[in-house]
């Protein structure tokens, strides 16, 4: 999609009823979607991170980054992901939280992305994390500078990708909770999109039929 179209569209989200729930559990593992529909009971507790669901436009085309994370110990090891992270003190609100860590993994500066709006949150019993994903937008092309201890490369997805439903499957993996499991991905080139970050997508997915 061309990106001109892309930005006039889009700001016809900021009215629209999120799905919520209704579009996370296309993309969650069946045996966390009754849960998921009942709600958690712990979210109190959970630690707070913001991540930055960003489009840009690249040779005219509407494109969303995704991140590599490095390989480290830990439950999010190599996954594809948003860029984000965990809140600190020295946050005003969540939505700086997710600039903020677009800008320390990515390089793109806040000055650079005009965020549309929040989406709906995400829980992540595996880490105890409860993300907010926002929607943001760059009028610009994007030179992309890696903090090279969180991030091992970066996706460029076109939005004609992400709208095509052939790229969703279900596959066999192995998880921090279960050593065999059927799960909903999203299919990008060679990597896999599971779990929170495909949930998060599966809603972007949904809102963007809405609008375009």
């Amino acid at each position: 999609m061309h990106f001109n179209h892309f930005y006039k569209a889009i700001q016809d989200i900021v009215g629209v009823d999120l799905p919520a729930t209704l579009a996370h559990i296309k993309m969650a593992p069946l045996e966390r979607v009754q849960k998921i529909r009942e709600g958690f009971d712990d979210l109190e507790s959970a630690r707070k991170a913001a991540v930055m669901m960003l489009f840009y436009p690249k040779n005219n085309c509407t494109h969303l980054v995704l991140i590599v994370r490095n390989s480290y110990p830990g439950v999010h090891s190599s996954q594809i992901a948003f860029p984000g992270g965990k809140v600190e003190t020295i946050d005003f609100d969540l939505k700086e939280t997710a600039l903020r860590e677009t800008h320390e993994e990515i390089g793109i500066h806040p000055s650079k992305i005009n965020v549309i709006r929040a989406f709906t949150s995400v829980y992540i019993p595996p880490s105890n994390f409860l993300v907010h994903p926002f929607l943001g937008v760059s009028k610009e092309g994007l030179d992309f500078k890696l903090q090279e201890e969180e991030v091992a490369g970066v996706i460029e997805m076109p939005l004609s990708l992400l709208l095509d439903d052939s790229i969703i499957s279900i596959k066999e993996l192995e998880t921090s909770y279960a050593k065999s499991i059927d799960v909903p991905i999203f299919q990008i080139g060679e990597h896999i999109v599971w779990g929170a970050t495909a949930m998060m997508l599966s809603e972007l997915k949904d809102v963007l039929n809405m609008v375009l």
